[in-house]
């Protein structure tokens, strides 16, 4: 199938690794124009190395920032409308699963594990938002958690702020619609990519990751970042144009809920 995504203007943040570059990697496959982003410029240095020599003709532009912060957000798309004078696609790709276990979180840790992984989002589409609005269309896809879905045993800030971005999701998307614009989210289960967080569970417990695994996704593996690349597309394509206000679950089968 023709995604019909050659020469689209893509920006995918929080693409210097796992997940994000493969979503990256699956959009310059299509002919896309893609623009990709990390907080560490030695690691998005690489993986800009990387992309350009999986995809020898690819239009790519590399932009190093903290896109939980308002003003990289601003520098970011300011960045792709100069060099590409449109934006498409916005992948938004923020977020970090790190916290602990337990409800005794101060006012503080709440506060940071939102910004990561709700207001960086939101900081992102409102600066995206206009240039869509101006030409009446774009596609918008927000990463969220099957966390943000139905209790698991991850940090409970993290997940409470995964809800919430699948509610924004939600919301956002009635409110665009007349506009031209969709707006869907992807709730990923357990994907294992080098320097994740399955690696680093896998490293401290390999047979209770093991046992896990096993007992509570009915597939019996991890998910590649590969296969939730290749939802990502689709839902941000033409071809998927009547859909938006959607969450596309990719976990193996893992949670119960409808």
């Amino acid at each position: 199938m023709d995604l019909q995504l050659d020469g689209k203007v893509v920006f995918v943040a929080g693409s210097s690794r796992g997940i994000g570059q493969a979503i990256a990697s699956a959009f310059l496959a299509e002919g896309a124009r893609v623009a990709i982003s990390g907080r560490d410029p030695g690691v998005l240095a690489e993986t800009e190395s990387a992309l350009r020599s999986s995809h020898p003709s690819a239009s790519l532009l590399s932009i190093p920032g903290d896109l939980t912060a308002e003003s990289h957000c601003a520098a970011a798309i300011a960045a792709i409308l100069r060099a590409w004078n449109t934006l498409d696609i916005l992948v938004a790709n923020i977020g970090s699963g790190s916290g602990r276990p337990g409800w005794q979180y101060d006012a503080q840790a709440w506060a940071s594990l939102y910004d990561i992984n709700l207001l960086g989002s939101v900081r992102l589409v409102s600066h995206a938002l206009p240039a869509m609005l101006e030409r009446k269309s774009g596609s918008i896809l927000l990463i969220s958690s099957i966390t943000g879905i139905e209790s698991t045993p991850a940090p409970l800030a993290y997940s409470s702020a995964k809800a919430a971005l699948l509610n924004y999701s939600k919301n956002l998307a009635r409110q665009v619609a007349p506009e031209g614009i969709r707006v869907n989210a992807i709730a990923p289960g357990n994907i294992l990519f080098p320097g994740g967080t399955w690696e680093k569970h896998i490293a401290a417990n390999p047979a209770g990751v093991e046992s896990y695994i096993h007992e509570e996704v009915p597939m019996r593996r991890f998910g590649a970042p590969e296969e939730i690349a290749a939802a990502v597309l689709f839902l941000t394509s033409p071809r998927a144009s009547f859909i938006t206000g959607a969450c596309l679950v990719a976990d193996g089968g893992q949670t119960r809920s409808l």
